[in-house]
């Protein structure tokens, strides 16, 4: 190991954040199919893994403000642009964090938002995902690399097939309206 502990601390809770989210994006692709057998042990696995990818998200975020070597200051991981050290990727990962903890926020006052208000903030989901993979691909020591590129190959076809099948699932569930 090198004399940068916090830059392997902030590389793995960054990946692992990640990769989280995207699980818990393809849960919520397993949970919105309302036919689903297991929709019910799904959705507890979806609601724990968006947790933990925030709870990922904060550990990032810390062991980037611990890591002496780029010098981040809470200006430069709370504000988009104002880093240093590749502003436009470092603002991909400030929005999707914003973008988090609006999703997280929505989950956990579930109850006492209206439905309509709930799902709309819960579909930022989508440009969230989009907008860390940016910064997953853009802003790390590992952007030339081929492991962060397939993975996010794997997960982005995995991705669309869910959505298709969520589109036609949902086409298949709305009655058909028939020529008038």
């Amino acid at each position: 190991m090198s004399v940068h502990p916090w830059w392997y601390v902030a590389r793995a809770t960054g990946i692992t954040a990640w990769v989280l989210l995207a699980a818990t994006v393809l849960g919520g692709f397993v949970v919105s199919n309302r036919k689903a057998r297991s929709a019910a042990r799904v959705l507890e696995y979806h609601r724990f893994l968006g947790g933990l990818s925030a709870c990922f998200v904060a550990a990032h975020v810390a062991a980037l403000l611990g890591d002496r070597f780029v010098g981040y200051g809470p200006k430069d991981v709370l504000l988009p642009l104002a880093s240093v050290w590749r502003p436009g990727p470092v603002a991909w990962g400030v929005v999707a964090m914003y973008l988090l903890a609006i999703v997280e926020a929505s989950s956990l006052l579930y109850r006492r938002l209206s439905r309509q208000r709930w799902r709309r903030l819960h579909l930022l989901s989508y440009p969230l995902f989009l907008v860390a993979t940016l910064h997953f691909l853009t802003a790390g020591t590992d952007v030339n690399r081929w492991s962060p590129r397939w993975l996010t190959i794997a997960f982005g076809s995995v991705m669309v097939m869910a959505a298709i099948g969520g589109a036609v699932l949902a086409e298949r569930r709305s009655p058909d309206p028939g020529f008038r």
